[in-house]
């Protein structure tokens, strides 16, 4: 039978575990591994030197011509000014239209065409910068680490680093300064008020993996299975006929608001003989083999 590897929302963020644990509660709690969405996925996919260039595998899964760049994400964010700094309360998933994001796009572009970038803006609120070939930005936190913390806690240091941060300021002031964002304070959204720069490097020369399938929605999944031969598929069409095709498959539920629909599924997958593997993006796991079904003493401990 098959192993199914479902990659789930932190366990701070939901509370829809708690529809489960009447089954969880037979299977066995594995120790904790390294927390974060692209930590996890790190488990399935391998790269030469464990390299993550985020940036340039989503541009290349949406567009295919991240070849021959050197690629960092600019994603628009949303920044909450403190008495101490600023903090990071969005990123990469701001409700943007299309329109509103070529405008800011436009807005922008000069500054980045000044310092020798290209300003792609791949998604209304995923963007990023193709950067000359060979060219090596400085390390930038995932944005799952920035969120709700003070920008400065995360920003790079050093002479390099002082430049993006000059960039990154003047990309602040630009965008406080448009009427895009002006118009949503007044329609009461919250403004595109920052980027956030992370993810860089150049297409890895491989990319290995033992899944069969990986079913998920984000881009940087698809580039990833299509770089380690790895099948994939969308949300939407995965069945319990799917996962018996494939020895060892990624069922990607991170993103998903509302778990509750996908518990029935996954219990009679389990209840049919399939192995279930659960990690929770804040580092829980749980393993659940066929025979645990009979754990019947465990049963609300």
């Amino acid at each position: 039978m098959s192993m199914l590897h479902v990659l789930l929302p932190s366990t701070q963020r939901t509370g829809a575990l708690t529809d489960a644990m009447p089954w969880l509660l037979r299977g066995d709690h594995l120790p904790d591994a390294e927390a974060g969405y692209h930590a996890a996925l790190r488990g399935f996919f391998r790269t030469p030197a464990g390299s993550w260039p985020v940036a340039a595998l989503t541009r290349d899964a949406l567009y295919g011509d991240a070849e021959g760049s050197t690629w960092l994400g600019a994603d628009l964010a949303f920044v909450q000014p403190d008495l101490t700094g600023a903090r990071l309360l969005a990123c990469g998933h701001l409700d943007i239209s299309r329109e509103e994001s070529a405008a800011l796009a436009a807005e922008l572009a000069p500054s980045f065409g000044d310092r020798g970038f290209v300003l792609e803006p791949s998604l209304p609120s995923r963007w990023h910068l193709r950067l000359p070939r060979g060219a090596q930005p400085p390390h930038f936190d995932d944005p799952e680490q920035v969120l709700g913390d003070d920008l400065l806690e995360h920003l790079p240091q050093g002479g390099d680093g002082r430049r993006w941060r000059a960039l990154l300021t003047e990309t602040q002031v630009l965008l406080h300064q448009s009427d895009i964002n002006a118009q949503r304070q007044q329609r009461g959204q919250a403004p595109a008020n920052s980027l956030w720069f992370w993810g860089g490097g150049a297409l890895p020369a491989w990319v290995k993996s033992e899944l069969g399938l990986a079913i998920s929605d984000e881009p940087v999944v698809r580039a990833l299975a299509t770089r380690s031969h790895v099948a994939h598929q969308v949300l939407p069409q995965f069945d319990a006929a799917t996962l018996k095709a494939h020895a060892q498959v990624l069922l990607d539920l991170e993103r998903e608001a509302d778990l509750t629909r996908w518990w029935p599924q996954l219990e009679a997958l389990w209840r049919e003989g399939h192995s279930l593997m659960l990690h929770a993006t804040s580092g829980e796991r749980w393993q659940l083999k066929p025979g645990h079904r009979w754990r019947l003493w465990r049963r609300g401990r």
